[in-house]
């Protein structure tokens, strides 16, 4: 039995996961920015689950989080940076206040979490980081140019992380799902308020009044959590995991683009270098 801590367990893609991990038999802490929301997930095994006020662009909370985790079961052994919403506008159309509420929470709030929970990994040396991000961090889809980066930022931040923290015996997992039936093209899709005509054909068809996507995904979020689980239970946990096979048809055809372009390119690529001297 080992200890979760998973952030924004209030729907989606968190709860799915708080629900499997506690059906598994483990210990979890289960959050979100109104602890109601999330009583029904302590009350189904209470001594094995606490549920805890955290925003994660609340520093104090972040730590209160953390203390509470340790002072109940001991230590965290799993992390589970999931806590995020949706955010939907052409690049120019981007508020620029909402774009720094949207970094704050997805790749400051990761930062907050990890630099918390770190010191207690590192004196055991062991643990489990596990990042939530997105299809769109590789696809870049038109309209969620802000989001793309924010989860990008998280990947690029991930990928130094796992290599510096392996020698301690603390594993760092990326996880991109594709597109899975939860709140997120719905009540958690927030976009700008500000509306641009000349995007109304690109980024101004992924607005949520034109959006038909909500209600018609695919991906199961309870599979998705039994595979997240499946994954950090493995021997040897992966540093990418893509979820859902629209997730593994969309990197794999950005893939075969992005090589494509750089072979049409090889040639100016690769004459960068000094001359050699001649002679």
């Amino acid at each position: 039995m080992s200890t979760w801590l998973i952030t924004g367990c209030s729907t989606g893609l968190g709860r799915a996961l708080a629900e499997a991990v506690i059906a598994a038999g483990h210990n979890a802490v289960v959050t979100a920015r109104d602890v109601a929301k999330i009583a029904d997930l302590a009350e189904s095994a209470p001594e094995r689950v606490l549920a805890v006020t955290l925003d994660v662009t609340n520093p104090a909370q972040v730590i209160t989080a953390l203390r509470q985790a340790q002072e109940r079961f001991g230590a965290v052994d799993v992390l589970v940076n999931n806590a995020g919403y949706g955010y939907r506008a052409a690049v120019e159309e981007g508020d620029d206040a909402d774009i720094r509420t949207l970094f704050e929470t997805h790749f400051f709030g990761t930062v907050a979490m990890i630099k918390a929970a770190l010191p207690d990994m590192r004196a055991r040396r062991s643990g489990a980081i596990v990042n939530i991000s997105s299809i769109g961090a590789t696809r870049n889809a038109v309209g969620s140019g802000y989001y793309s980066a924010a989860k990008a930022a998280i990947e690029g931040m991930s990928g130094a992380l796992r290599s510096e923290l392996a020698p301690l015996g603390i594993s760092v997992t990326i996880v991109e799902p594709g597109a899975f039936r939860t709140d997120f093209a719905g009540r958690s899709l927030a976009q700008s308020a500000t509306v641009i005509d000349d995007y109304a054909d690109t980024a101004g068809r992924r607005r949520k009044e034109n959006d038909t996507l909500h209600g018609n995904q695919a991906g199961d979020p309870a599979k998705a959590a039994t595979a997240i689980i499946a994954a950090i239970d493995a021997d040897e946990r992966p540093g990418f995991l893509l979820l859902g096979p629209d997730a593994l048809a969309i990197y794999r055809q950005v893939a075969d683009e992005r090589a494509t372009e750089i072979a049409r390119w090889e040639a100016l690529t690769a004459g960068t270098n000094f001359d050699e001297a001649v002679g």
